[in-house]
């Protein structure tokens, strides 16, 4: 993690259980990983189960992947656009994953999925919950690559009030425990050019989907 000028860690506690670590993913091998996963596993623009076509577009990688048609939201072990599995999961997304983690009081974390999401401007994520695991013991770990973004981070009632954060690139945030199930999201993404990504933002989302 890098380190403010004082030494001190750049630690951003934004609810029980849930943290920002910024500036934590700095690491330009993460934007060759994502390449090389899109690389097998096109990013792609799904569906709701009610036909609707999601603005961000997706892929993922590990031993399980997160999808969305009009069979509804799950996890599969396959890509549905190859009939392949999904790539590997490289090793420095989890390494990456666990040491942040770990950090924000989560040791064991072992994710099996990550759904790689990338944003155009003018795209944006709603508020929702991520419940589509087959437990919520373990956190989520988000790390936002790119251009800047406004994360909005509720409570675990859709009626609790909703913060705005701004995440820069190499921002990690995980949160889990009692607000494993908090409400959160995206903003409408702002232009911008940013000198990694270009005109695009990319979001690495850890999660251990739990099926055998």
């Amino acid at each position: 993690m890098q380190e403010d000028l004082f030494g001190a860690n750049r630690e951003e506690s934004i609810g029980p259980g849930a943290m920002i670590l910024r500036g934590f993913a700095l690491d330009v091998g993460l934007l060759v990983g994502i390449a090389a996963v899109a690389a097998q596993a096109p990013f792609r623009h799904m569906l709701t189960p009610g036909g609707k076509q999601i603005g961000v577009e997706m892929t993922n990688c590990g031993a399980f992947g997160w999808v969305s048609d009009r069979r509804g939201y799950r996890y599969a072990p396959r890509d549905p656009l190859t009939d392949l599995p999904w790539p590997k999961m490289p090793d420095l997304f989890l390494s990456l994953a666990t040491r942040a983690a770990q950090q924000a009081g989560f040791s064991g974390f072992r994710p099996d999925a990550c759904l790689i999401n990338r944003y155009a401007p003018g795209v944006k994520m709603g508020l929702h919950q991520d419940r589509d695991e087959a437990g919520f013991d373990a956190p989520i770990v988000s790390v936002s690559l790119g251009l800047p973004a406004t994360f909005q981070f509720g409570g675990t009632d859709r009626r609790d009030p909703v913060a705005r954060h701004t995440l820069q690139h190499g921002d990690v945030v995980v949160w889990g425990g009692v607000s494993r199930l908090a409400w959160h999201g995206i903003l409408t993404l702002k232009p911008g050019q940013h000198p990694e990504t270009g005109a695009t933002r990319l979001n690495l989302t850890f999660r251990q989907a739990g099926y055998r």
